[in-house]
């Protein structure tokens, strides 16, 4: 049975840590704030200090971290993950974060003989309660198959893209999509509204054709019960398309669609609504267009 450890517990980190435990592996877990090791703790977990304190106990460490300087001061900084690393050390990167950085990350790493798998998720808190969650991975085959058991914990469907970085690029062409749909979906509810009819029809009307995705399917009853929480936080989503963005200048990528979506999403921010829901997106369309979702 792999010891593994887990580190940053937030929102979606601390149920995935919380799976890895029920399926019985030994979990060793550290988390800038303590009530969420507390809690973990009181289940069976047991608590570490630092990054380095738990890479020296495990056969995995993960990480689940907000953004790119996040994921490099966890692993490459003062008591880092690198600090205790060594051969047969894997460690998997759940956050979402820069191609370029997981590659970094991952040569730093392989100079101790340890190896590195970048592996974002997709499917929110309730995928990450339920264990049913998109992962995406970037590294070496043979690192991916000593961890899969414990990726199977916590994901549904496991896929090798490619080499290290190529799970972060997965990770951008996904919230690239969710992004479209998120504003799209808004549109279509205000168009309709201001057109003088139902959006709710309208979207009993579309989502069975050929407009049918997920985010269809499941955002529109919290929408119009009028239940904008998070789900997936509107500054994660603007933080995942700043990534996109910042990748796609840095191969020279147009993107002009994905362009004008970071733009809203960052809107959304200014206008105070970041900790909503990404499908909140839809208040910078009602704001723009002067009339709500929900108005008489």
């Amino acid at each position: 049975m792999l010891k593994v450890g887990y580190i940053g517990l937030g929102l979606m980190g601390k149920s995935m840590a919380r799976n890895i435990l029920k399926a019985g592996f030994p979990l060793v877990v550290h988390n800038r704030s303590r009530a969420a090791v507390a809690e973990l703790v009181a289940e069976g977990a047991k608590e570490a200090f630092s990054p380095a304190e738990v890479a020296g106990q495990v056969d995995v460490v993960f990480t689940n971290l907000p953004d790119s300087p996040d994921v490099e001061s966890v692993v490459l900084g003062s008591h880092g993950i690198l600090e205790a690393a060594r051969r047969g050390l894997v460690y998997v990167d759940n956050s979402t974060i820069k191609p370029a950085t997981a590659r970094l990350i991952a040569a730093k790493l392989a100079e101790k003989g340890a190896l590195a798998l970048d592996a974002p998720v997709s499917g929110g808190d309730i995928g990450a309660r339920n264990a049913t969650l998109t992962i995406m991975v970037g590294g070496e085959a043979a690192a991916l198959e000593k961890v899969m058991p414990v990726l199977q914990a916590m994901g549904k469907t496991i896929t090798h893209v490619g080499a290290a970085g190529a799970g972060q690029v997965a990770k951008a062409a996904n919230q690239i999509m969710v992004a479209a749909q998120m504003v799209a979906m808004g549109e279509l509810m205000i168009f309709s509204k201001k057109a003088g009819v139902d959006p709710k029809k309208v979207v009993e009307a579309i989502k069975a054709g050929a407009a049918q995705c997920w985010t269809l399917d499941v955002k529109p009853p919290r929408l119009f019960d009028g239940n904008r929480q998070p789900g997936f936080k509107a500054y994660m989503q603007a933080k995942d398309l700043n990534i996109v963005m910042e990748t796609a200048r840095e191969y020279g990528i147009p993107l002009p669609a994905a362009a004008e979506h970071t733009q809203l999403f960052n809107a959304m921010l200014q206008m105070g609504m970041a900790e909503l829901d990404n499908s909140a997106v839809i208040g910078v369309i009602e704001k723009l267009a002067g009339i709500g979702l929900l108005d008489a």
